[in-house]
């Protein structure tokens, strides 16, 4: 009897382990069923596996058009990483890398995954902020040429992205705000204890256009490639390796973001549109990143 219950309360794992698996087996065979497209629009190669939406596809498609030669990511913002732009990468191309979330639970429970000890990776928790980017990544072994650099903490992405300096990404995928457009160069104002939830009930009120990323790039050396069709990730490309692949504007990339995720005060979610959303934060502040000027959101749309 003993040995059948232990049989039974094993079985879930056991299933579990077979359907990650398949699903690993699938993320490479689209991987390689994508090696036979010919198209310079990286939408076309979108498949998911591990990532929110498409982005494993548009990742294995750009590793294969660009030389990597130090295949290291760091990747900040990764919760439990059970979803994340870089999980599949680690698991399909054998890369190392670094993830930091600022909750201890998230962190334990990476560290508790069999990805863990499977794998070259390591796991930080830390609140992250623009003084203290650079030397958590350095102390974790990772400076200069990497392969990539995913940016993702739904708040003050464009500040922390700009500060650092100690690596140089190939390929960087920062996520963007779709409420805020493809024309304006705007972004929350930095704060340094910047959490989403509680900066406005509608969960909404974070981040930066895909215009300020942009423009943020190409002060660093990057072009613009695309974005995800959900509307939420912008991907760019050292300016150095941009032979075979076309630069876009932002409003060629732009998407308009197809999830509805604002909420109401009660933490309900409302499937407003986002016309309806912006009115929701109208009253707050903006930050045109290129010429400092603080500017209500009302005054822009």
């Amino acid at each position: 009897m003993k040995n059948k219950l232990q049989q039974f309360i094993a079985l879930p794992a056991a299933i579990l382990k077979k359907l990650t698996n398949i699903e690993l087996a699938l993320g490479r065979i689209e991987s390689r069923q994508n090696s036979c497209i010919d198209s310079q629009n990286i939408n076309d190669y979108e498949f998911k596996v591990s990532s929110q939406w498409g982005e494993d596809g548009i990742i294995q498609h750009l590793v294969k058009s660009i030389e990597i030669k130090n295949k290291v990511f760091f990747e900040f913002g990764v919760e439990k990483y059970t979803e994340s732009n870089t999980r599949f990468l680690l698991q399909n191309n054998h890369w190392k890398g670094l993830v930091i979330d600022g909750s201890d639970e998230n962190i334990s429970y990476i560290k508790n995954d069999p990805i863990y000890w499977k794998n070259n990776l390591k796991a930080e928790c830390a609140f992250i902020t623009k003084d203290n980017i650079n030397q958590l990544i350095t102390k974790n072994g990772i400076n200069g040429d990497i392969g990539i650099l995913s940016v993702d903490i739904d708040g003050n992405d464009y500040w922390i992205w700009k500060a650092i300096d100690c690596i140089s990404p190939r390929i960087v995928i920062c996520e963007y705000n779709s409420h805020f457009g493809d024309t304006y160069k705007v972004s929350i104002p930095y704060d340094n204890n910047f959490v989403r939830e509680k900066k406005h009930h509608s969960n909404i009120y974070y981040g930066a256009s895909i215009s300020a990323l942009d423009f943020l790039a190409k002060k660093k050396g990057y072009s613009l490639v695309g974005s995800n069709l959900a509307g939420n990730n912008v991907f760019f490309v050292r300016n150095d390796l941009m032979t075979d692949t076309k630069a876009l504007t932002p409003k060629e990339a732009y998407r308009v973001a197809q999830f509805r995720e604002a909420r109401d005060e009660s933490g309900s979610l409302t499937f407003n549109d986002i016309k309806f959303n912006l009115k929701l934060i109208s009253n707050l502040e903006l930050i045109n990143v290129e010429t400092e000027e603080l500017i209500k959101i009302e005054q822009l749309f």
